[in-house]
């Protein structure tokens, strides 16, 4: 007879009703399992206090969690480690693997696997481009607010993948230091145009009407934008009414599905540090942060810049790469 695995609420019930004193097979039977069961569950899981459910669930997991045969060999963790110290990113490395018909790993396990090698002592950790204090997460659920009628990314024309067309974009918000201000923020994802907007604070209302203010003017080349699931985007109808465009949402926690506007929004770092004060920003420095960034060549698109792609034209470059 194979045997049962129980759950965290049937080790409570065990336990009342063993400290009721009820017989073992009498709890078999007011449970639902074997009696077999609970006699290997009280011969494995009691501790030196008796049985208590904690104890005794913490026990079994930890059983399970030995004999388990580990997803990810130590075979694929050293073409990681290899590619991590070539410069790749996790999320470039955990895309090759999947693309090479090796195991699928995730960006977050690698890391994972990174600041734990951190923990015993190594320097895997010292590869990472961005050597910013990681945060300890809670489970893998959204704890934020809903946004309303959300349509996500899995519902997005997948004409939107091949970057094959001009219209396509993705939006984000860029915090100042102590939520002093927010940037809006707008890359187009096949020419890397972005469009840049101050707000003053980071509420739905005032990024919709910056959303609408930065696309308004180019609604012809606006086909869909995918945004984050923060909460300042849930006046996303009125956006997407005010220019015409169908938005879509990531899932939660997925950045790589806005892997270019995460990009962008690093090169906006480089002007705006985590240390600045955003309500000490004016709108001409913005202005002039998306102007840089869109007449600056990238190896990407032949060394063409965003603003030729995107308008299809050819520009001097002399002086304007310096906002002259």
């Amino acid at each position: 007879m194979s045997y049962t695995q129980l759950t965290r609420e049937q080790r409570y019930q065990i336990y009342a009703l063993k400290k009721a004193g009820h017989l073992q097979v009498e709890i078999a039977r007011v449970i639902g399992v074997n009696k077999s069961t609970i006699s290997r569950e009280l011969s494995r899981n009691t501790g030196l206090r008796s049985y208590r459910p904690k104890q005794a669930h913490r026990f079994a997991m930890e059983r399970r969690q030995a004999k388990a045969k580990p997803r990810i060999t130590s075979e694929d963790w050293h073409r990681i480690e290899v590619l991590l110290r070539q410069g790749w990113s996790p999320d470039q490395v955990g895309c090759r693997l999947e693309l090479e018909s090796r195991r699928k790993v995730s960006h977050e396990r690698i890391y994972q696997h990174i600041y734990a090698d951190k923990r015993a002592g190594g320097e895997l950790y010292t590869v990472l481009r961005c050597q910013k204090q990681r945060k300890k997460r809670y489970g893998s659920n959204d704890r934020r607010g809903k946004i309303p009628n959300r349509t996500g990314i899995e519902m997005r024309p997948t004409i939107v993948d091949d970057k094959s067309r001009i219209g396509d974009w993705e939006g984000d918000t860029i915090i100042g230091k102590g939520h002093k201000g927010a940037v809006v923020s707008l890359v187009e994802r096949k020419s890397m145009f972005i469009c840049l907007a101050k707000v003053g604070r980071k509420t739905a209302r005032l990024v919709a009407d910056a959303e609408i203010r930065l696309l308004s003017p180019l609604k012809e080349k606006v086909h869909t934008i995918t945004k984050d699931n923060g909460l300042e985007f849930c006046d996303h109808a009125r956006v997407a009414e005010a220019i015409n465009a169908d938005i879509y949402f990531a899932r939660p926690y997925a950045s790589n599905e806005r892997g270019l506007n995460e990009n962008a929004n690093g090169l906006v770092r480089q002007y705006l540090p985590k240390s600045r004060r955003f309500d000490t920003v004016t709108d001409a420095e913005i202005d002039l942060i998306a102007h840089r960034l869109n007449h600056r060549p990238r190896k990407t698109l032949g060394y063409r810049t965003p603003y030729e792609v995107f308008f299809n034209t050819k520009t001097q470059l002399t002086g304007v790469a310096l906002g002259n």
